[in-house]
């Protein structure tokens, strides 16, 4: 069954644009995970000029194996994010097809969410903005995808 294991983790990033330079800081902290080969990232912005772009973040939803979701009052207010990602990310976990990881990145009413139910990064659901060096929290929210991640590959 050695051919059954899984070698690298899909993780899809659920963001509002608004959110963009907080993504780029957690993508930077995700670098040592994808370069020791753990896991590849997707978002939006990784689409190609020309292709459809909702039915492109359709199929990266339904084939990730860790959907993210970068929680801020823009995230919450999003009408594509509550319609097409938010129900297919929570669908999925229902379904105990994908991990679904709220981020909390700002201040904002995410424990009236479906998601609310959910362990929330970083440590205590404390926003990344109250931290005073965003590096603190997100290496721990790297620490702790890095130990899901873990269970992940070993389990496969």
């Amino acid at each position: 069954m050695a051919e059954d294991l899984k070698d690298k983790v899909s993780i899809f990033i659920s963001y509002a644009h608004a959110d963009e330079e907080l993504k780029k800081e957690l993508d930077r902290h995700l670098m040592a995970l994808k370069r020791s080969g753990k896991i590849e990232t997707w978002n939006d912005r990784e689409l190609i000029a020309g292709q459809e772009w909702d039915e492109v973040i359709k199929e990266e939803l339904n084939k990730s194996d860790v959907i993210l979701l970068l929680v801020s009052v823009d995230f919450i207010a999003s009408q594509y994010i509550w319609d097409k990602e938010l129900a297919t990310a929570m669908k999925r976990h229902e379904d105990g097809t994908a991990h679904v990881v709220p981020i909390i990145l700002k201040h904002c009413l995410w424990q009236e969410m479906p998601f609310a139910k959910l362990q929330a990064l970083p440590r205590n659901a404390t926003p990344v903005t109250d931290y005073g060096v965003h590096d603190d929290a997100f290496t721990e929210v790297a620490v702790s995808l890095n130990k899901l991640v873990n269970s992940m590959i070993k389990t496969a």
